[in-house]
């Protein structure tokens, strides 16, 4: 346990900051499988329609450092590969 004022502030923090990553990689992920279940079921202007949010969530938890860069571009391009199978 922590014996300092700044030392029990910094548990504080670190722990609405964790909270406030889980909720954005939730999203991300959310987004995610939006997209891959109107693949799964074929529907392409679905698809393509919510691949715009998939990319801002990714694209958030990358600037505020929740994933890193790649990580985001690697999501992305499967998600594109993914819609572009429809094709």
């Amino acid at each position: 346990m922590a014996n300092t004022s700044s030392a029990k502030k910094a548990i504080r923090v670190a722990q609405r900051n964790a909270e406030i990553n889980l909720h954005r990689r939730r999203s991300m992920k959310e987004a995610r499988k939006e997209v891959q279940k109107a693949v799964a079921i074929k529907e392409k202007a679905t698809a393509e329609s919510l691949m715009p949010k998939a990319y801002k969530e990714i694209d958030k938890a990358a600037k505020l450092g929740v994933i890193h860069k790649n990580t985001a571009s690697r999501y992305k391009s499967r998600l594109s590969a993914l819609v572009k199978t429809l094709a």
